[in-house]
């Protein structure tokens, strides 16, 4: 599906980029700059948290069109598994099928480290009227306080499977399919910056979960040109 050159280039940008959000999650303050501009210091509260367009459109319809979207694809692709659509050429089956692995993977990894992750929500916060301490991401939580579950960011993981989809442009038109991957995870950063307008989630959350889909997808076209290189 891509050239080793082009594999040693996707290598090394995600190196680099998993080294700068380290970077910057732990030595900038980055995170509360972006949160103290939504939160309404006088009224005690994040004035989009509640909104119709964060809430509502953001949270609540547009996750749920892109998980219908993902459950009818993995619909198509078992009903394929089970009888072949003639439609379907050999080309497309292969890659919906990718599409349709990513789309359970990456919501699936992304939300399995939630759970594993002492990091809080900016709304459990001190800073912005809530109870636990500010931290960075590799400070350690103090004892007495129970586990966040906050990090990376959950709600972007909803769209970042989209950029899966690049996998259909693949290898015979691969600045296409580097344009539909980076829009990919357009979607889910946007998604994820709507979060911390809420104040839900801080900037770093969402860039680590856009970094995990990243090297989940870029796993998977590994796997797929072993197999490929196989047979």
């Amino acid at each position: 599906m891509f050239s080793f050159k082009t594999l040693r280039t996707a290598l090394f940008v995600l190196l680099f980029s998993g080294v700068f959000f380290a970077v910057i999650s732990q030595f900038t303050s980055i995170d509360v700059n972006i949160e103290d501009y939504y939160y309404d210091a006088q009224k005690h509260q994040f004035i989009w948290k509640n909104s119709w367009f964060a809430k509502q459109l953001m949270h609540t319809y547009v996750k749920d069109v892109i998980i219908v979207l993902a459950l009818l694809l993995i619909i198509v692709v078992v009903v394929d598994i089970g009888k072949p659509i003639s439609k379907i050429s050999a080309w497309t089956r292969i890659r919906l099928r990718f599409v349709s692995v990513a789309a359970i993977v990456i919501p699936s990894f992304i939300s399995s480290a939630k759970q594993l992750s002492v990091m809080h929500c900016p709304w459990d916060v001190e800073r912005y009227g809530g109870a636990v301490p500010y931290l960075r991401l590799f400070d350690m939580m103090p004892a007495h306080i129970k586990a966040g579950h906050c990090f990376p960011a959950g709600h972007a993981s909803t769209g970042l499977w989209l950029a899966a989809f690049c996998v259909f442009w693949l290898p015979y038109h691969p600045r296409k399919a580097l344009l539909v991957f980076l829009a990919g995870l357009g979607v889910g950063f946007v998604l994820g910056w709507v979060q911390q307008m809420r104040g839900a989630h801080f900037l770093s959350h969402t860039l680590w979960s856009v970094w995990i889909a990243s090297a989940i997808i870029l796993l998977m076209l590994c796997v797929s040109q072993s197999f490929i290189n196989r047979h």
